[in-house]
Formats: C-alpha cells, sequence, structure tokens
C-alpha cells in the first residue's frame, strides 16, 4: 500500500484499496485509468448526488508546497473555462495530503482508442475533431493557460448530436500543474511534462513555451490522426526528441497520396522548429488545413488560401470550415472522464 504524505495511511496505490472509501465527499466506485503521475477514478459526488471523474495525483507532488500552490492556482484558471470543448473541472483541493480533480464523468472513448481500433481516419473526420480541439486551446490560451500535453489520451471522443455532427470533442487535462514546473521541462521528481511523440521543440530544450507549443502537439496528433502514425518515429527516445529538435517533419503524403500536396505545406508550417514560425494560434492551423484540402492554396500562415478564401467569422471563432461540420451549437450532456493513457509520457 502506498503511504499517502504528512503521516497518512490513506492508499492511493491500487485501486482496491480506494474502492467505497470516501474521499473529499466523493465515494470511490471504480478505477478509470492511472499513469505514472495520476489514477483516475470513477466516483459518486455525496453531496449533489452525481457521478465524476475523480482524479488523484501522484503522493510525491503534493509534498511540494510550491506545486500545490501552482496546482491550486491553474485548476481554478481551468474550472473558470466556459467551453463546450472543456470538460468542466467541478473541484480542485487537497485532503489528507492527497490532491484531487474532480470533473465531469461520463463513459466514452479517448482519440488513442479510436486510433486503435479504427485505424487512420478520413480528412474530413481528422478536420472535424482538429477544429474542436483548436477551439479548446485557443480559449485556454486567452486565459494565460497553455496545455503543453497535447495528445490523443487528452483527446475525447463523445458522440454528436446528429449525422452532420457525428462527434463531439472535449480537451482534458487542463490545470495539472502545467505551469508550476521548471524551465527544464521536468518536475521535481524527474518526469517529463508532455508525451514525446507530441512534443515541441522549445519544451525539450528548457525554452519558455507559449500557445505555439500547443500548435506543434496539435499538428502531431493531426498527422497521426491522418497517417495512422505520428511524424517522428525513432528506435529510443533520446532519437526522437533529438527527431522533434532537428529533423524536418516527413511529408503526410508519403503516407496519403491521395491527399493535396498543399496539406504537406501547411503541416510543415505548424511543425516548424521555431514558435515564430508556426501559426500564431491552433485556427490558424486548422483554418490553413482546410484551405489546403479543400485546393484553395497552400495555407499561408493567415488561415487563408491564395487570397480568395478568407476565413468566415465563424471559421475564425470555431476553427470549423464549411466543408467540415463545426461543433454542435449546445454542448450534449455527456463528458468522458480523463485516461492518463501514458506512451511514454508522465501524466
Amino acid at each position: 500500500m502506498a503511504r499517502a504524505p504528512h503521516g497518512t495511511d490513506m492508499p492511493v496505490g491500487r485501486a482496491s484499496d480506494l474502492l467505497g472509501k470516501q474521499i473529499a465527499g466523493y465515494r470511490v466506485e471504480s478505477e478509470i485509468g492511472r499513469g505514472g503521475m495520476a489514477v483516475v477514478y470513477r466516483a459518486k459526488d455525496l453531496r449533489l448526488d452525481r457521478t465524476v471523474a475523480l482524479k488523484l495525483l501522484a503522493p510525491e507532488l503534493a509534498r511540494n508546497d510550491t506545486f500545490r500552490q501552482r496546482f491550486t492556482h491553474e485548476s481554478r484558471v481551468a474550472a473558470a473555462i466556459d467551453h463546450p470543448h472543456i470538460v468542466p473541472v467541478f473541484e480542485a483541493g487537497e485532503t489528507e495530503g492527497i490532491l484531487y480533480i474532480a470533473m465531469r464523468y461520463v463513459a466514452g472513448q479517448d482519440l488513442r482508442a479510436l486510433l486503435d481500433r479504427k485505424g487512420p481516419l478520413s480528412l474530413t473526420a481528422a478536420g472535424r475533431i482538429a477544429a474542436q480541439v483548436a477551439s479548446a486551446l485557443d480559449a485556454a490560451h486567452d486565459h494565460d493557460l497553455v496545455h503543453r500535453d497535447v495528445k490523443p489520451g487528452n483527446i475525447l471522443v463523445a458522440q454528436g448530436t446528429d449525422s452532420d455532427h457525428p462527434e463531439h470533442v472535449y480537451l482534458t487535462d487542463f490545470g495539472l500543474t502545467k505551469k508550476s514546473l521548471s524551465l527544464t521541462g521536468f518536475t521535481t521528481v524527474g518526469q517529463f511534462v508532455g508525451t514525446l511523440d507530441y512534443v515541441a521543440p522549445e519544451q525539450i530544450s528548457g525554452r519558455p513555451v507559449d500557445g505555439r507549443c500547443d500548435v506543434y502537439s496539435l499538428a502531431c496528433v493531426v498527422y497521426e490522426t491522418i497517417a495512422g502514425a505520428p511524424p517522428f518515429q525513432r528506435d529510443d527516445d533520446m532519437a526522437l526528441l533529438w527527431a522533434h529538435q532537428y529533423d524536418p517533419p516527413p511529408p503526410l503524403t508519403g503516407h496519403r497520396p491521395d491527399l493535396p500536396a498543399a496539406v504537406d505545406g501547411v503541416l510543415a508550417k505548424a511543425l516548424a522548429k521555431s514558435p515564430d514560425d508556426r501559426y500564431d494560434s491552433c485556427l490558424q492551423f486548422v483554418a490553413a488545413l482546410r484551405a489546403a484540402a479543400a485546393g484553395n492554396g497552400s495555407g499561408n500562415g493567415n488561415g487563408e488560401g491564395n487570397g480568395d478564401h478568407a476565413p468566415t467569422q465563424v471559421d475564425q471563432r470555431i476553427g470549423a470550415p464549411s466543408e467540415w461540420p463545426g461543433p454542435p451549437p449546445v454542448p450534449p450532456r455527456w463528458a468522458l472522464p480523463v485516461f492518463p493513457g501514458l506512451q511514454k509520457d508522465a501524466t
């Protein structure tokens, strides 16, 4: 049994230890998933009689006073973002030395599970998903919150409202101490923040980051969604980190020759090594990808093609191109739990 900090004996390691136990007003019912930094449980909110996803952070993280303070602050910022494509955070706090986050829950699958089950998606489906994720990321950036760990496991896909909107996408794992780490990109317990398949070069080198690091990670996810594999694949982690920093991304059309060649230019810009060479926002990236896919030019960085297809106001707001149905106007009742989904990462 793992021992919690501050001398408590609250078990945090095995799901069987916590089943039926009460933590901060939540009764643990079952384990959903776990990663290197957290375990997520389905739990019952005893105060409001509702089911939630309850994430418990690793005990060693709660021992650091600065970490706890930043965690609390950023969780409040994340909870304040009211957006149809961000999983709502109900509460975040500490009890008996355990840091926890409670959020809305409904059973479903993440993009990782969807890709594992279906394989690469069509450009149209990938575009619908990317538009909704981009909308969520830019909303977070407007609140000075950088995600830093955009990956398929943090993109949750729920049932949409109708045939024109077959999926409703949520981005999760905001507020999990993304800013409370050292500039080296490592936590005080030596874990890298970000998933190696999707991590931006500036995160690897320890440079300051802004929303453009999420543009890079989103581009990696979009690439994998369409190609079936992330842009960089290497035999070991150090070679993978090197590739992110120095190797040009392989053309997407090498995997999907059916796509317009202009799509390669859009991905190359979004995956530029320097943030200054990327798109300024996630929605700009998605709009440029839309224009390239429609044959309206290469996407010049302003979300336009060759000047004859400027994005509409709706395109700029939600990143939903006309040929890709946008998010439903009213978010459905569904939401999904957080799945740490570790693949070479520390959730």
